[in-house]
């Protein structure tokens, strides 16, 4: 490249100004950035609450239970972080009794309601368990998805826990 001296006036004033549009071009660029929706953070609430979810993702219905003073908002307790913990706590079950343990800190500490009961056309895998949450406001379409899932592994690793679940229900005969 020649220096800018060399180039003649033409070639200088051709020069600066492709100098200034880049300059102005990238000086001012990032106003004109779509700014992301401001995080709301409830300043009542006493603990961490799960931040929100992508706009379209989810039906969970997030703003209205932070909206609502008398709403129950514990659900919103499970972020992220301890959802993994719960996914984690609930495939590491070992017998009934700690799945049925589980499934009442559940409903006392987040208020989620977990029913596993066997379905009406029979029970041949462990895909034959209803494993069902019941609708409740804050709660992510993806965490839906995921403790029921959890639970079902967790059934395949135990089969007696299965079992256990057939026999509380008198199918197996036994009971």
């Amino acid at each position: 490249m020649r220096p800018l001296h060399r180039l003649g006036f033409v070639g200088f004033v051709v020069c600066r100004a492709a100098i200034r549009q880049y300059r102005h071009r990238h000086r001012y660029h990032h106003r004109h950035r779509a700014t992301p929706a401001p995080i709301r953070v409830d300043m009542n609430a006493p603990f961490p609450i799960r931040k929100e979810c992508p706009p379209g993702a989810c039906v969970c219905g997030r703003e209205q239970l932070l909206d609502d003073p008398q709403a129950d908002i514990r659900v919103l307790r499970l972020t992220k972080e301890e959802e993994k913990r719960l996914i984690a706590r609930l495939e590491d079950v070992q017998t009934l009794d700690d799945l049925r343990r589980m499934q009442e800190k559940m409903h006392a500490l987040l208020g989620i309601t977990v029913t596993i009961e066997p379905s009406i056309h029979g029970v041949r895998t462990v895909r034959g368990f209803n494993i069902e949450l019941a609708d409740q406001p804050g709660l992510c379409k993806k965490t839906r998805q995921t403790i029921p899932a959890a639970i079902r592994r967790c059934l395949e690793r135990h089969p007696e826990i299965a079992y256990a679940i057939l026999d509380a229900q008198g199918l197996l005969g036994e009971g």
